[in-house]
């Protein structure tokens, strides 16, 4: 069941905003301090609460890691305070969070969390940090339980989601087809040992997760996430940053991969930066593939939102703003010369 909508009052950057999302592939761009990962770090707390263990306001809390764990500190900075309202809808359900200022902990009002439950029970939602983190997965959740480190829940999460293993039985056609090219790219197999995560290059000894270029691991990290039955039909895959530290050449790969997970039914939100992403999704978009582009921008009552189908229609995209900029110092200086 696809995300719908959010609406946010007084949340962090944003003052009132509403998204619709297309249960396709959703791409946000805009400058730093919009808001975009927040954004996808809020619809992934609500996936998650959809497990009866997991409170929403307090998968909040674990994901953005404001000071001492108070939720009112997502609230944003008004003098004299101010009420927060989260909303995250799908079709048949939806979830909401209200505190304000001066809530201690957690201890948001969440309203609709049994029938979010109820509707959306068997989700699987995934969310791929920027940074990569399988590198350091060796006993991360006893260090994070135990304060020794300070990392958010999607980092913790992640590296439960490549652990586990919910697939049965032969690789489907098409989760081959995925794996094929990934392994390609990567040049092995992603291999768990005792807790740690290896590359497993065909024949060859495996290779510390450390010693593989950044890029590379998050390339491994997707196959790891195919192979296992994350990313399968029904369930959410949030992706921030996908271009970081990976080589230019592999964008259109993995977002003809992307493409091809969100017409077997994963609903997908990415954040980026990259010019070479997010025009890629524009060129590589097929008729039977749902692509909408969100871009934030700044504006004097918070955070605003444009949204269009196509890249090349945003009037506010300070990507194509960027690259134009450098195309116009690469002509002015050829002419110089």
């Amino acid at each position: 069941m696809a995300i719908s909508k959010l609406t946010l009052d007084n949340f962090t950057v944003f003052e009132k905003i509403d998204f619709e999302f297309s249960s396709g592939v959703n791409v946000f761009i805009g400058e730093n301090g919009t808001g975009k990962t927040h954004v996808m770090k809020v619809l992934y707390s609500a996936c998650q609460s959809v497990r009866s263990d997991i409170s929403f306001s307090h998968k909040l809390v674990k994901v953005f890691k404001p000071d001492d764990l108070n939720i009112s500190r997502l609230a944003r900075r008004k003098v004299g305070g101010t009420n927060t309202k989260i909303k995250v809808s799908s079709e048949l359900a939806n979830i909401s969070a209200e505190f304000h200022s001066k809530t201690k902990k957690w201890e948001a009002k969440v309203t609709g969390k049994e029938k979010w439950e109820k509707q959306l029970g068997n989700l699987t939602s995934t969310f791929i940090p920027a940074k990569e983190i399988l590198s350091n997965a060796w006993n991360l959740e006893a260090a994070v339980d135990k304060n020794n480190v300070d990392f958010d829940d999607t980092y913790v999460d992640i590296v439960t989601s490549a652990k586990i293993d919910i697939s049965a039985g032969k690789d489907p056609s098409d989760r081959k087809k995925y794996l094929a090219i990934l392994q390609k790219i990567t040049t092995g197999k992603v291999h768990l040992e005792k807790e740690k995560f290896y590359l497993k290059p065909g024949n060859q000894a495996k290779i510390e997760f450390q010693l593989v270029a950044e890029g590379i691991r998050k390339l491994a990290l997707l196959w790891q996430l195919i192979k296992n039955g994350t990313l399968e039909k029904g369930s959410i895959l949030f992706w921030d940053e996908p271009e970081a530290n990976i080589n230019p050449i592999h964008i259109p790969v993995i977002v003809e991969m992307l493409l091809e997970l969100q017409k077997n039914g994963v609903q997908i939100f990415i954040s980026t930066h990259d010019y070479i992403l997010a025009k890629y999704f524009e060129v590589k978009r097929k008729k039977d593939n749902e692509v909408m582009f969100f871009s934030l921008y700044k504006s004097d009552n918070g955070v605003n939102c444009e949204k269009n189908e196509y890249f090349k229609n945003l009037k506010e995209n300070p990507i194509v703003e960027a690259f134009d900029k450098l195309l116009d110092e690469v002509y002015d200086k050829n002419l110089g010369e």
